[in-house]
C-alpha cells in the first residue's frame, strides 16, 4: 500500500480549492472596489434584489421567520447608520471634541458609525443571505405572520422614535446635502455723524 500518495493528492486538492477560493476573493473584492462610487446603480441592483426577495416570498406564502430576521437586521444596520460614529453621550463624559450644538460652534462633519458603503454591502448580503433560506424547508416554520408584522411595527417606532429624541438632543442631521457654507456675522454699519469733515 502506497500511503504518501494519497497525502499529496489532498494536498495538491486543497492547495486547488485554496487557489480557487482566492481568485474568487479576489474578483468579488475587484467588483466592490469598481462599484464604490457608483452609488446610484449600487442602490438600483439592491432594490433589484429585494424586489426578487419579494416576489420569492409573495410566491412561497412561507419562510416569515426569515422574512422577520432579515427585517431586524435592516433595522440594527439602519440604527448604525443614523448613529454617530462617537456617541456625543459617551463624549461628554470624556471632555473631548464633540458635535456641534450650536450655530457659532466650529463644523464638524457627520461621520457615520456604519458608513453609506458598508450599509449597502451588508444590506445586499442580508437579502442574498435570506433568498438562499428560502430554499431549505428547515426554516419554514408556521408562524402567525401578522403578529410578526405588527411587533416589528412596535419595535421599528420605538427605536426610531428613541434615536430621533436622540438626535433632537445633542442637535445633529446624519444627513448632508451639498457643501455646508458658513457666513460669518454680518458687520454692523458704523455711525459717521460723530466725525466731522474739513
Amino acid at each position: 500500500m502506497n500511503m504518501g500518495g494519497g497525502a499529496a493528492g489532498d494536498s495538491t486538492a486543497t492547495s486547488a480549492v485554496s487557489q480557487l477560493t482566492h481568485t474568487m476573493w479576489q474578483r468579488y473584492q475587484h467588483f466592490l472596489d469598481k462599484s464604490t462610487p457608483l452609488v446610484l446603480y449600487r442602490w438600483i441592483f439592491l432594490l433589484v434584489i429585494a424586489f426578487i426577495y419579494a416576489v420569492r416570498m409573495y410566491v412561497v406564502q412561507g419562510y416569515y421567520i426569515v422574512t422577520y430576521g432579515l427585517g431586524i437586521y435592516i433595522l440594527q444596520l439602519l440604527i448604525a447608520f443614523l448613529s454617530p460614529q462617537i456617541d456625543p453621550e459617551i463624549q461628554e463624559a470624556t471632555d473631548g471634541p464633540a458635535l456641534p450644538t450650536r450655530g457659532s460652534d466650529e463644523f464638524r462633519p457627520f461621520v457615520r458609525r456604519l458608513p453609506e458603503f458598508k450599509f449597502w454591502h451588508s444590506l445586499t448580503k442580508g437579502f442574498c443571505f435570506a433568498f438562499m433560506l428560502t430554499f431549505f424547508s428547515a426554516f419554514d416554520v408556521p408562524v402567525f405572520w401578522p403578529i410578526l408584522l405588527f411587533y416589528w411595527f412596535v419595535l421599528f417606532i420605538s427605536t426610531m422614535k428613541r434615536q430621533i429624541m436622540h438626535m433632537i438632543k445633542y442637535k445633529y442631521v446624519p444627513f448632508t446635502f451639498g457643501k455646508q457654507c458658513y457666513s460669518g456675522k454680518k458687520a454692523t454699519p458704523t455711525d459717521d455723524t460723530n466725525t466731522t469733515r474739513p
